[in-house]
């Protein structure tokens, strides 16, 4: 369904936010000029009065005691005594800084009146693969590159993908697959299934939904069980279409559950300092589930299944998709064995995200 916004105007803002540039999203509320701590092009000094960051790195910053003006869950302004520049700006937004910089502030939380501006800024920041954090307000603000809230909800309507390709796949695991590409104007992220057997509309498949891991799908990490993960369900989909069935495999470009590579393997590193999976996205500013559900559910609405088997230890995952209208007729447990590197994020999973393991 249209916002009525432009979601090209959406992906020229996420272009700029990974080439450095100023950004001003427009809200109902008010407008917000930012420019992105992480990769912003500093010119001639560039300054700002004060500094837009996630609730979560607010809380590690201990501005989250601020009531009055950092509303739980909602984006952080906060000023210093002088204007933040760019070097302080990416060492505030980076948590491996932190221990380096434990004398910096004392910041002030200020009260939010562009909230949707705010909010549209951390999903930007996201989509973009970058730390959410900005400098409010800079100067100079040069070049800078315009969407609306509507153009950002424009850019994540699910209904805007279609699939472009279909081709016979042989894999390992079965040898009668077909291979189906999706995607949406604007966005450079292409999703594709795999069907495993042959579709019929008497069987509800068997289904999998696989968050791209190039560490663990493709580099065979061990610090997680994606890969394992991958390789049984398409095992486990072979052996349904031996039996009359099939399988559909819906892999996903949403690494990190949705906070790209880079921010993923940031959090890694602080993983090797000690923190669990949630806390160190956290650090990070960024949210422990980003993953965009509708687009799963438009896959199958386009591939014609609107009833699944799903294989999932995440009774959330089901809730999410039953709440999008897609009717799981079954959970199906999809538990691996762990090994001595990924005990920990399997901990992790089962004892603050829910997971049944």
């Amino acid at each position: 369904m249209s916002t009525g916004g432009d979601s090209r105007r959406a992906a020229q803002v996420v272009d700029a936010l990974r080439h450095g540039w100023p950004i001003r999203i427009d809200g109902d509320d008010g407008s917000l000029t930012l420019l992105c701590a992480e990769t912003g092009y500093e010119v001639g000094g560039t300054t700002a009065p004060r500094l837009l960051i996630s609730a979560a790195r607010a809380v590690t910053l201990k501005l989250a005691n601020q009531r009055d003006a950092a509303v739980p869950e909602a984006p952080v302004l906060i000023r210093a005594a002088e204007p933040f520049d760019l070097p302080l700006a990416r060492a505030l937004a980076d948590p491996s800084e932190d221990l380096l910089h434990p004398l910096a502030g004392p910041f002030r939380a200020e009260p939010l009146e562009t909230a949707e501006a705010a909010k549209a800024a951390m999903t930007l920041a996201r989509i973009a693969g970058v730390l959410p954090c900005f400098l409010a307000g800079p100067t100079p603000a040069e070049g800078t590159v315009t969407c609306s809230v509507a153009d950002l909800d424009a850019f994540q309507d699910a209904g805007r993908l279609t699939i472009q390709a279909r081709a016979d796949l042989p894999t390992a695991a079965a040898e009668d697959c077909e291979i189906v590409a999706f995607r949406a104007p604007d966005d450079l992220r292409e999703h594709v299934a795999l069907i495993v057997g042959e579709q019929r509309t008497d069987r509800t498949p068997l289904v999998r939904l696989h968050s791209e891991c190039l560490t663990g799908d493709v580099l065979t990490s061990l610090k997680c069980d994606c890969g394992p993960q991958l390789d049984a369900a398409l095992h486990a989909m072979a052996a349904e279409a031996e039996n009359g069935g099939y399988g559909v495999l819906l892999y996903l470009r949403q690494e990190g559950r949705g906070i790209g590579l880079i921010n993923k393997l940031r959090a890694y590193r602080l993983q090797d300092q000690g923190f669990d999976t949630v806390d160190a996205n956290n650090r990070l500013g960024l949210p422990t589930e980003a993953r965009d559900f509708p687009v799963a559910a438009r896959m199958l609405e386009l591939l014609g299944i609107h009833a699944i088997r799903l294989m999932t230890n995440n009774p959330a995952k089901v809730a999410a998709l039953e709440a999008i209208g897609v009717e799981v007729a079954e959970r199906v447990p999809h538990q691996l064995p762990a090994n001595p590197h990924n005990a920990r994020y399997l901990d992790t999973k089962r004892d603050r995200t829910g997971h049944l393991l």
